[in-house]
């Protein structure tokens, strides 16, 4: 690869470079920006079959300030390579040349080009987030907290979300939380069985769709659930897994040419071993793997190297405990009901096809039955990759598990659509049975009944806070539209006025008392001065147990009937010291002195547990819709994530959960989790 050395980030455009007035007159401003990239990875090019489908062209979302890097509003490019101790020159992609040309030519050996795929890949991301959302998309912000206590005492918000495209020579990528960007590694293939790959010869995870895609998920669901990358129990860093390689696999359907060569090879049959259900498959073999780091349907063997389906085993889900591995069967899950859902929109066309008789005629199927395929893939595909994004915000803030996202996933799924006619939250609902997973506290697995209830009517007014929430602007869906540093500002300082409103509906100021326990509990939290003593409290002298709200956030939801509702996300949440040993915890218990209400530190906690709840609230009328709630003062949630850091649910995980290695895997558990792939 070609090196473009210089002593510091170049941020000039080429001599010939112009930078298009978007304002010109009588010029009508783009909507997208065309960019060509690998369709999947390098490796389709070393093959007959599949050279033709190499290539395809996203449409960005077109920015005005895009400077050369690419430097946006969401994203900034840095190609330091610090194996090589060197940057490569900034691409420039309002040059005129490459606006006419659809940007780069795609190249293994053209770090412009690297910059570009990155860049490409990772805002096509961010747009399908914020269309199943219905609003901007926004990086965690860097959280100050007092080195003395943990607790909680600023965020500064992050504007742009750094990509690294050349940051490791080493076999690994993964979103770094603490430095707020995406470090793409690139490696030599094994020299022997590299695969379709030379040997020796590198390969860069910044040109693999599915790698950029996976490490750009981590990042958006970063910035959505913080703690959901802080692990209490074996189903959080699988979850954050699984569903960066759900978005992954479902952002494949939106490429119209590989998608109707795959289904033109498989005779229209995704369950059979194809490229839309593999995930990093030049990187896979690069490894050492007879096929892709991942495939959603099945896996090539060992020892023969053939390809095998995957058969659901319920027994598998207790006893997988490896985050990949365990997210596996999760990417299985929604993909086999991904499968089912389309089996069921082309069965007309397969009566069609065959006279009724459902025996398809050999040889090729008709360019028009598969042209018709491929639209009824990329709607089913389209409908699911909204339907897991827009499920995140009906799931609690801390402590998810798989059961937790089935409900979260019907829910938001009946929301917009009451009348399920083509059976989409069956097939999912049979898909998790299929597999053992259940949730928990539920009576039925009828989508009624995994359906998360409204809660019961609250003391609290929820129309007093979105009056006080809307006194800067008169609707909250200045969210979808809005200025992102402007979102960022607003957002800090509406998480102000919800922690003094509830606060205040909670607690009695002059006795510090809760004023309905009842409430308090609904909502998981322990407010009041009476809390349990290993609850985290304020820093100040007799302070009240701490109390976060790190997101009050719009949700624009269009309904089935047209109609558009704007709900209010809140996530509230609290600390609680836990230690190993029962007795320990006991004794903690009793170290709240009552002259100063502050902990004694004697003995210091073995690892924290998080409660607290998410709030969807309806902007407009202020009624509470839903209450998701994992209480703070559980005892058995205590005792499964004591059971849990101790090694008795995942021993061979111990060492990434213990407090001994919670300085560091807290602060980066995807490098850790991505070097063993």
């Amino acid at each position: 690869m070609a090196k473009a050395r210089t002593s510091r980030p170049a941020t000039t455009s080429a001599p010939h470079a112009r930078k298009v007035d978007a304002g010109a007159s009588g010029v009508q401003r783009p909507t997208y920006r065309r960019l060509r990239v690998y369709t999947f990875d390098p490796s389709l090019a070393t093959r007959l079959d599949t050279a033709l489908i190499n290539e395809t062209t996203l449409l960005i979302p077109w920015e005005d300030e895009l400077r050369p890097g690419p430097v946006g509003e969401y994203l900034e490019v840095v190609d330091y390579d610090p194996a090589s101790k060197c940057f490569y020159s900034p691409v420039n992609l309002n040059d005129l040349y490459l606006l006419a040309q659809e940007g780069m030519v795609p190249s293994e050996g053209n770090p412009h080009f690297h910059q570009q795929m990155a860049y490409a890949v990772a805002m096509t991301t961010i747009h399908n987030f914020e269309r199943a959302l219905g609003r901007r998309a926004l990086w965690s912000p860097h959280i100050v907290r007092d080195q003395a206590t943990g607790e909680f005492v600023s965020s500064e918000p992050v504007s742009r979300l750094r990509v690294y495209p050349h940051a490791l020579r080493e076999a690994n990528a993964y979103y770094s939380p603490e430095k707020k960007a995406l470090l793409l590694g690139y490696f030599p293939a094994i020299l022997s069985n590299p695969g379709e790959n030379l040997p020796g010869g590198f390969v860069f995870t910044c040109l693999s769709h599915d790698v950029v895609a996976h490490e750009t998920t981590h990042a958006l669901l970063d910035g959505l659930h913080r703690y959901f990358a802080e692990p209490s129990n074996a189903d959080v860093l699988a979850f954050h897994e699984a569903f960066a390689d759900l978005v992954a696999l479902f952002q494949h359907f939106t490429q119209p040419e590989a998608l109707r060569h795959q289904i033109a090879k498989t005779r229209g049959d995704l369950a059979s071993q194809n490229l839309l259900g593999e995930l990093a498959h030049q990187f896979g073999q690069a490894i050492g793997n007879r096929g892709a780091l991942r495939d959603a349907i099945g896996h090539v063997d060992s020892e023969t190297g053939k390809w095998e389906p995957q058969v659901p085993d319920p027994e598998a889900y207790p006893t997988t405990l490896e985050p990949h591995a365990r997210g596996a069967i999760l990417v299985a899950t929604l993909f086999d009901a991904f499968l089912s859902i389309y089996k069921a929109r082309i069965a007309d066309l397969l009566r069609i096809a065959t006279g009724g008789s459902g025996v398809r005629r050999a040889g090729s199927l008709h360019p028009d039955l598969v042209n018709r395929m491929a639209v009824e893939a990329t709607m089913t595909a389209d409908h699911f990759l909204g339907m897991i994004i827009r499920a995140l915000d009906y799931c609690p803030p801390v402590d998810i598990t798989f059961g937790d996202y089935l409900r979260a996933l019907i829910t938001a799924d009946w929301d917009i659509a009451p009348t399920d006619e083509l059976g989409y939250r069956i097939a999912v609902i049979e898909a998790f049975r299929r597999r053992g997973i259940y949730p928990t506290e539920v009576r039925t697995l009828a989508a009624d009944g995994l359906r998360l209830q409204r809660p019961p009517a609250f003391s609290l007014n929820f129309a007093e806070l979105i009056k006080s929430l809307k006194q800067d602007l008169s609707t909250l869906e200045w969210q979808t539209t809005g200025p992102r540093d402007q979102i960022d500002r607003l957002n800090k300082k509406y998480q102000e006025i919800t922690h003094d409103w509830i606060v205040k509906k909670l607690v009695d100021p002059e006795t510090g008392r809760e004023r309905d326990p009842k409430v308090a509990r609904s909502l998981g939290l322990s407010p009041g001065d009476d809390a349990w003593n290993t609850i985290y409290r304020s820093s100040k002298k007799g302070g009240l147990p701490a109390l976060e709200v790190h997101s009050v956030r719009s949700a624009r939801r269009p309904l089935q009937d047209g109609r558009t509702i704007v709900d209010l996300v809140v996530e509230m949440t609290q600390r609680r010291r836990g230690y190993l040993d029962p007795e320990k915890q006991k004794q903690a218990e009793k170290l709240l002195t009552d002259s100063s209400k502050q902990f004694d530190e004697g003995i210091k906690p073995d690892f924290t547990v998080r409660g607290g709840c998410t709030l969807l609230i309806n902007s407009e009328t202020g009624e509470l819709r839903y209450c998701i709630a994992k209480s703070i003062r559980s005892d058995a949630r205590l005792a499964r994530q004591r059971d849990f850091v101790q090694g008795l649910s995942a021993p061979s995980l111990r060492a990434t959960y213990t407090a001994a290695a919670a300085s560091v895997g807290s602060r980066e558990p995807f490098a850790l989790l991505h070097r063993c792939h």
